[in-house]
């Protein structure tokens, strides 16, 4: 049996129990009479994610849940796969749950034309629903699910105790998940979910990639006032609220006014 490595009691991180880069951190919640787990990463290291969970002498058939923190294929390619391998629900945000159950390939991010990027992604079954406030109990643990869109519409977070699952919506250099349209985000409910974050009392925050850190009030910062200043920039389309420049030079061609050079 391999040694379980617990990042803090109940819970492990798979990347670090593999001691290999895994392509998203994959959370297993330990309740003791059953575990959950939060993503699963894709089909090409499900493989792995299994044998790791049986080599720690976690019976498949313990699994109460598969959680996906939101669509996007580098954590969840391989839920539809993984719902029937360990024969468990799997969970997400109703938002969520819509690209899941229609393998949309590109609010999952499975599909990128342009830079000729194209994997598959399973339609998968979504078992249970995730809203703000819910609960999700595993053996003697439990999860509280917040809703933190921003990133994605359904990007969802759990807090359990002092930490906070946090997702794609903070890392530890204080950068965040992708903005895009495609992919549906806003940057004012980001703001909102940064500050949500800022505001908790969890003590440790365990992001979708990257290292687990010690929530730290200047990297939030960092990241709330960039993304304040994103909204009113050209460089972020229709996620930006509005383009000063823009607006100005408008009312500037409506009055006949010529540009100073």
């Amino acid at each position: 049996m391999l040694t379980r490595k617990y990042l803090f009691p109940g819970v492990i991180e798979l990347n670090l129990q593999a001691a290999r880069p895994l392509g998203v951190n994959i959370y297993l919640i330990d309740g003791g009479t059953e575990y959950a787990l939060i993503d699963i990463g894709q089909d090409d290291t499900l493989g792995e994610v299994i044998d790791l969970v049986r080599g720690m002498d976690f019976p498949l058939s313990k699994c109460k849940l598969i959680i996906a923190t939101h669509a996007d294929a580098d954590h969840v390619q391989a839920l539809a796969a993984a719902r029937v391998r360990f024969k468990t629900k799997a969970a997400a945000h109703p938002k969520a749950a819509a690209a899941l159950e229609s393998g949309d390939t590109v609010q999952t991010y499975a599909s990128i034309p342009a830079q000729g990027f194209d994997i598959p992604m399973p339609p998968c079954k979504i078992d249970v629903l995730l809203n703000d406030g819910d609960e999700i109990k595993v053996g003697k643990v439990k999860l509280t699910v917040w809703s933190t869109p921003g990133h994605t519409p359904g990007q969802l977070s759990f807090k359990m105790g002092n930490l906070l699952f946090s997702g794609d919506n903070i890392y530890k250099d204080a950068c965040v998940g992708v903005i895009d349209a495609h992919h549906g985000s806003s940057i004012p409910e980001y703001l909102k979910s940064l500050n949500r974050i800022l505001a908790d009392d969890a003590e440790y925050l365990l992001p979708s990639h990257g290292p687990v850190f010690r929530k730290d009030a200047k990297i939030l910062k960092a990241a709330i006032d960039r993304l304040t200043g994103y909204q009113y920039m050209a460089d972020f389309g229709t996620c930006a609220q509005s383009w000063p420049l823009q607006e100005a030079y408008e009312k500037d061609v409506l009055a006949g006014k010529m540009p100073e050079l």
